[in-house]
């Protein structure tokens, strides 16, 4: 039963909880840790411990996603990020530190940051980033906006891309837009792909339903971390409450195994998650990996 309160006359709301709000509760039995693996499997990749690295160029480079590969994680590349569009990115960096560090203006290494993002996406500097991380070894994911997904995937696909991260702010089950392109189907376009694909992020049941029964081998719940600088509840006054959510999720899971007669899909968390004991709460509330690194 939903635990509804009023919130005025005419309106109410459900009442839901962070991770922070919960506590993990051993029960009667409790297991050796040398007896609990903490690997988890996305369709064919397999990964020792359960962590995708956030899509940021912030964090990852190339050589962070190989490394993080090794130590059997999965580097989420940006593929409309920075080595997406310049083929000199760490003396870019090295400027803008240098900008961060000797201009009085706060504001300028933002405008420097907007310069280079500014720049045209290269399919072949993109490639050639996936290449890298191919060549490793490890498995190769790259993230793309629901917007440039139909443009950047054939591309990536081409270079040797083993994941595909479709992830927006926010994906809806429909999604309305007058006068613009025909929005992204997600069902025919995952149908025609040859790669796997993570979908997100999503806040509610209903959502991540939908995004599974598009195909999606894994569903990313929640938007980033509040305390990483996602600004999306002071933008757009969207707030994930992450304990439900992904406690939601999962539940839409199980009717999704239900209605396919054994179809799993899986459940990453992405939001707020900053410690081990956060990570154990998401898991325990039914993610099968989480985001880190916001």
């Amino acid at each position: 039963m939903r635990d509804l309160v009023e919130i005025g006359m005419g309106r109410e709301a459900r009442r839901t909880y962070q991770l922070d709000d919960i506590d993990i509760v051993p029960s009667r039995r409790t297991r050796s840790s040398k007896e609990v693996s903490t690997a988890w499997q996305l369709d064919a990749y397999r990964f020792d411990i359960p962590v995708l690295a956030h899509p940021t160029d912030a964090l990852v480079s190339p050589e962070f996603a190989i490394e993080l590969g090794r130590q059997g994680g999965l580097g989420v590349i940006n593929g409309e990020g920075l080595w997406a569009r310049h083929s000199d990115v760490q003396a870019k960096l090295d400027q803008l530190i240098h900008i961060a560090e000797t201009d009085l203006d706060p504001d300028a290494p933002i405008a420097f940051l907007q310069e280079l993002h500014s720049a045209p996406i290269r399919p072949d500097l993109l490639a050639a980033a996936v290449g890298q991380v191919r060549d490793s070894g490890v498995t190769v994911a790259v993230r793309v906006s629901p917007q440039n997904a139909r443009s950047l995937t054939p591309a990536l696909v081409a270079s040797g891309l083993d994941l595909l991260v479709i992830q927006g702010t926010i994906i809806s089950a429909e999604h309305v837009a007058h006068g613009e392109d025909e929005p992204l189907n997600l069902k025919t376009f995952i149908a025609e792909l040859d790669v796997p694909v993570i979908a997100g992020g999503v806040s509610d049941h209903r959502t991540a339903l939908h995004l599974m029964r598009t195909g999606a081998a894994g569903v990313i719940v929640g938007y980033g971390s509040v305390e990483g600088g996602t600004t999306t509840g002071e933008v757009l006054g969207i707030g994930v409450p992450m304990a439900t959510a992904i406690a939601d999720a999962a539940a839409a899971r199980r009717d999704y195994l239900d209605e396919t007669g054994g179809r799993y899909v899986h459940v990453i968390a992405d939001g707020d998650i900053t410690t081990s004991g956060a990570l154990a709460k998401a898991i325990a509330c039914g993610a099968d990996a989480a985001v880190l690194g916001a």
